[in-house]
Parts: C-alpha cells; structure tokens; sequence
C-alpha cells in the first residue's frame, strides 16, 4: 500500500486524509501542536466554551460528503442547525438591520431601515447567485493551473459569462453604485473580511459571498464549530488514518525531482505523496528551502489578521444573536489603516459571536459567551501591545455606547488571540488568517496552485492556495488534490 504524509492537521488536512485513505493510502498526519483542527479549535473557562477561530459554517455538503465517500451516515458523527438570522447590523445612529435568511423579508428589512429598496436587494442577491453559477465548477472544484481544466463545456460557459462576472470593478464600486445607503453598503462591502481583503480594492467578484449565506444558508453545528474538526478527526481514526501529534516537521526530503521522506524532530517518514496544509510560504521557507521558490508567493499581499477577545459575560442581550457586527462610521479609513498604515482603526467594525444564543450549555444561566473580534492588519514589526490595549479600550466603548451598558463591568474573565498568537500557533507567515488577500484584479485567481511543479508527489491545500481561506475552501482545496493524485 502506498504511503501518504499531510503535513498540519487543519480542516484541509483532515479532509485530505480521509479522501487519501478512501483512495487506498496509507495515510499518516504530522501535526506540531497537540491537538487537531489548526485555527478550528475551542476552549473552556469557567463553565464557557468558545470555539477559538472560524465562527460561520457554509456549505455544510462539503463536510457531510467525507462521511459518504466514507461509507457512512453523516448524521451518526454530526449534525447542525440552520441559522433563521445571518446577522444582526447596528450602527451608530441607532439603526438596527436583522438579515433574515428569508431574502424577501431581509430585503424589506433594508427597505424600511435604508433609502434603498427591497427590489435593489433582491436584485443584488440574484446577481451574487449568478456569479456563484457561474464560478462554481470552475474555480471551487478544479485546479486553475492544470490545462485539461479549461478543455470542458463548463468552462467555455464560465469564460463568456466573464465580462459579467465585476473583474474589473472594485466591490465597493459595484455596491455604489447599486445602493445609495452607506449602511447598505457597508453591510456587502463586509463580506470582503470573509477571505481577508479590502473591499475598496478587491474585484467586485466577491459579491459572490453573499449568495453562500442567504442562496445556501448559514449553518451551526450541534456543539459549536470544533465539532466539525472532532467529527472528522472521529472519522478518519476510524477508516485508518494515523495520528502523530507533537510532531512538528523541520523538512521535507527530496531527490531526482521527488519528495522522498518527511522529517520531525523525533523521526523520519517516507511517503509516496505528501500535501501540505501549512502556509505556502512557511512550506517554502522553512521545509523545502532548496525548492525554487515562487517569487509571486511573497509578491502578493497578505490578508488581514484578527484580534480577538473572549469574554465570559455575566449578563443576556436579548438584542444580539449569534452572529452581530457593529459598523464603524468610515468604513474606508478603517480599511485604510489595515491595509495601508498597517495599524489599528480607533473606531473599528466589531463582531461579536455569541453561540450561546443556539447551545445553551456554551454559558451558564443569564450569561453569555462573548467571542469579539475586530479585522487588524498581519504582523509587521508594529508594537502590539499598545496597539491591543488602544484597541481594547475602543472597542469596549463602542459596544457599552452602542448597547446602553457598561461592558466591562460584564466581563468575568477574558481571554486573547492576537496576530502575533496566531503566527505561531498555525505558522500563518505574517499572522495572516487567509494567507495572500484579493487585493487586486485577479488575485483570487492566482493563488498558489494545488501541486509542485517542481516536485511531481507534492501537493498543497489550505486556505493560503487555491481556492482560498475559509472552510468551505479549504475543504475544495482537498477535494481538488483527490482528483490531481492518480
């Protein structure tokens, strides 16, 4: 039986594993840290859970889909919910937007809290459908940099539906001149944060994002979001993938144009196939720095970063659900001085996930568990802990303004993960949440690609490669290597 090594046990990683072992690997995953999951963590403080990173669940079917090609009934490991209310959106003025998951009665929600209508809404959503249509088979699940990719009818469909597609229009541009509210505005140009990019820059294509919650839905699973990682995890012991944890891999060996061996501080493992599911850079950096390395890897701009406060909350906000953001004034600035001065905003959008709301048993009775977290810009050399403590300050004086209520005298315990945490824990180069950002006209589409070509049985997946950051991505980027390894 021929061998396969994944090196990183994130979500991509995980899913790369049971894919290979259903193909007729044997697969082993070298994980540095002591637990699975990457960023898809959680923890617990007195009586709070709190899942540590991603917060949104998408596109549950690429999760479900491991259990069938696996033989088994998805339900027997996992289950979630539908979410009635995406969002709730306040702003400061008092305006209060419930995105309901119903287009039509979100779209009138905009029309009686807005100077936009309901009809410009719809119409909005039904382009964020067409786009989703018209990229899906091509860019979610086929590799870009592969020829034969390009040699079918979906594809032809895909290239003449292109001019259509908003490539050449930032996202802000497009819902400019779409809507005439800055709030309705601010409320799409958000969606750009899900891949860690700037909508003032990244190509209007990203309105695809929106189609993803209210087309497809949005999703918590029973237990909060860590479960994905334990179902799978679960799931693939189960079906014979081995486990290495506290194995952190120093190289990876290579010869006559091959990976041959992986190698951790405690041993050696050859392999057949290897796949990656570390940041491209850090691959290329610190395991093969013999490789040729791809210029444009460092040529393109980082994602944003996260800074992160948990906070047990010893009070019930009727007014807030699972998932709420609190919009600055000038969206702009803020994403100016991520992206540019590479600093915090004084005034920055906030989000707060409460799961609580859905799992009761993630707080204690008439508390909730707050997960706060604003869009800071990678680790540039900045001096975080004054940056933090500002940011700390701010935010908390947004939220008591926003909700009437002194928050911080809420607060039973708090917990941080900040950019430079996160660098270190996942090896993200810079911090970064989603490796290189949209920042550009076709950067989506150039992300590093899903194999070497230099190395014929290596392979990449993760959300720092093709097709991007964020679960649902992740999870094709491991769907995309099952089919590029024969």
């Amino acid at each position: 039986m021929k061998k396969a090594i994944i090196v990183g046990s994130g979500i991509a990683g995980i899913a790369s594993a049971i894919r290979l072992q259903n193909k007729g690997y044997n697969v082993q995953v070298l994980e540095k840290n002591s637990y699975p999951g990457g960023k898809l963590t959680q923890f617990s403080r007195d009586g709070f859970r709190f899942d540590a990173g991603p917060s949104l669940f998408t596109m549950p079917n690429l999760v479900t889909e491991l259990f069938e090609i696996s033989g088994k009934k998805s339900t027997d490991y996992f289950n979630f919910d539908q979410l009635r209310v995406l969002c709730n959106y306040f702003y400061e003025d008092g305006t209060r937007i419930s995105a309901d998951s119903d287009v039509n009665v979100f779209a009138d929600e905009i029309g009686r809290k807005t100077t936009d209508s309901a009809e410009k809404v719809k119409n909005h959503l039904k382009k964020s459908k067409f786009i989703y249509e018209a990229t899906e088979e091509q860019f979610l699940n086929k590799s870009l940099h592969k020829l034969d990719s390009f040699l079918t009818l979906s594809t032809a469909a895909s290239i003449f539906k292109f001019p259509f597609l908003n490539i050449f229009s930032s996202m802000n541009q497009v819902n400019q001149k779409k809507f005439t509210d800055s709030k309705t505005v601010r409320l799409f140009n958000r969606y750009a944060t899900y891949n860690g990019s700037n909508p003032y820059k990244a190509p209007g294509i990203l309105n695809i994002i929106p189609h993803l919650e209210f087309g497809l839905g949005a999703y918590l699973p029973k237990g909060g979001m860590h479960e994905i990682t334990n179902s799978l995890v679960k799931l693939a012991k189960e079906i014979g993938v081995d486990f290495h944890f506290n194995q952190e891999v120093t190289a990876i060996e290579t010869g006559n144009n091959l990976v041959k061996s992986v190698t951790t501080e405690s041993g050696n493992y050859s392999a057949d196939v290897v796949v990656c599911n570390a940041d491209i850079h850090t691959v290329y950096e610190k395991l093969i720095p013999s490789a040729k390395k791809l210029k444009e890897v460092d040529k393109q701009e980082r994602s944003s970063s996260a800074l992160i406060f948990y906070w047990g909350i010893d009070k019930e906000f009727p007014e807030l659900d699972v998932h709420n953001i609190m919009f600055t004034e000038d969206y702009k600035t803020e994403f100016d001085h991520i992206f540019d001065s590479k600093t915090i905003y004084e005034d920055p959008t906030i989000y707060i996930n409460i799961t609580s709301k859905h799992i009761k048993e993630d707080a204690p009775k008439g508390k909730e568990n707050w997960f706060v977290m604003i869009n800071v810009p990678s680790v540039y050399g900045q001096d975080w802990d004054s940056m933090i403590a500002e940011a700390r300050q701010n935010i908390l004086s947004k939220i008591s303004r926003i909700l009437g209520k002194d928050i911080e005298k809420l607060i039973l315990f708090e917990e941080q993960l900040t950019p430079q945490l996160i660098q270190d824990k996942t090896y993200s180069f810079k911090g970064s949440l989603y490796g290189t950002s949209s920042n550009s006209r076709f950067a989506a589409f150039f992300r590093h690609k899903n194999f070497s070509s230099q190395y014929k049985n290596l392979y990449f997946c993760g959300g720092s490669v093709h097709p991007g950051g964020g679960i649902p991505l992740a999870l094709s980027s491991a769907k995309i290597i099952e089919k590029l390894i024969k």
